[in-house]
């Protein structure tokens, strides 16, 4: 998902996609610990889109505030 996709979501649904994608990361670094990941660049995928939402919903907060 792009940035200017993320931008269409509200607040309450980017933190969901925040969560969702801690999570995700936390698995893949698992999997990678344990030599089971077949792509270790999907790690990288997640770390950056991951800051993207970040990114936003601390853009989101300031511009609420």
């Amino acid at each position: 998902m792009k940035a200017s996709d993320l931008r269409d979501l509200n607040l309450h649904e980017l933190e969901d996609k925040e969560k969702e994608l801690t999570e995700e990361l936390f698995k893949l670094k698992i999997r990678h610990s344990l030599n089971q990941l077949d792509n270790p660049i999907e790690i990288r995928h997640k770390r950056r889109h991951l800051a993207r939402v970040k990114t936003l919903v601390s853009e989101t907060r300031s511009k609420q505030a």
